[in-house]
């Protein structure tokens, strides 16, 4: 039995993961799908002052609280930074870090130098009225859609588990000090169809930090592929367990 901690991105929830959470159990795997400070069941915790070392802490707390080894942890989209910056502080704890259709960043890298265009999204919260609330991105026509869900259904549903995030999530560095960290196998699973303008993905590396050759998967969805293609996603994510 493998252990699977499911980390959402901007907005989201952990709600998000519903569809694939009972596929890894059914398969005999334990997986956790927790929200974020601010969001889901954390909603009312919301502030300025939640950042991404908020985030990472949240899972370091979650996985270290109940005792998880092993673990396979998944970043998705922003949570490419938690899940790195989580990483750093219990190496020991993690067996396998997947960045899926998520920023990858590197020592001291915050959200904007890994994709600069969140620095436009840090600027209209500062000129509205509470100044750190960034809504959720806007419904866009297919085949982008609501974070590259078009389904009318899947869209009301995502639409009713969204909510701000602050900023300064988006502005506070990553930090993978820890050469333990380096260590960790990594796989990056790539949603290919409907990106957006203006987002642009960094080429990953042939050779991963531990020296072993880059893995590399795609998926040929849009960025929610939990919402979209659950049953294809947890295929590839069963293949490390």
């Amino acid at each position: 039995m493998s252990t699977y901690v499911l980390v959402h991105g901007a907005w989201h929830s952990g709600r998000c993961w519903e569809r694939v959470v009972p596929l890894l159990a059914s398969a005999g795997h334990q997986a956790a799908a927790p929200s974020l400070t601010g969001h889901g069941d954390k909603a009312h915790l919301l502030g300025p002052e939640v950042g991404l070392d908020t985030h990472a802490g949240d899972i370091v707390e979650l996985i270290t609280a109940n005792d998880l080894t092993d673990v396979i942890l998944v970043g998705h989209s922003y949570a490419g930074l938690v899940i790195s910056s989580a990483a750093n502080r219990i190496p020991e704890r993690i067996a396998h870090l997947v960045y899926l259709d998520a920023m990858v960043p590197e020592d001291g890298e915050s959200a904007v130098d890994v994709q600069p265009v969140t620095q436009a999204l840090i600027d209209r919260a500062a000129q509205s009225g509470t100044g750190w609330r960034i809504p959720p991105m806007p419904e866009l026509p297919p085949p982008m859609g609501l974070f590259g869900v078009t389904d009318p259904a899947d869209v009301a549903w995502l639409r009713a588990m969204l909510s701000d995030q602050p900023a300064l999530c988006l502005q506070q560095p990553v930090r993978l000090d820890n050469p333990a960290t380096h260590a960790i196998p990594r796989t990056h699973i790539h949603c290919v169809a409907g990106v957006p303008e203006g987002i642009t993905r960094r080429p990953v590396p042939a050779t991963q930090p531990n020296g072993s050759p880059a893995r590399v998967w795609e998926l040929p969805t849009g960025h929610d592929c939990m919402i979209t293609m659950p049953a294809e996603l947890t295929e590839l994510l069963l293949k490390l367990g």
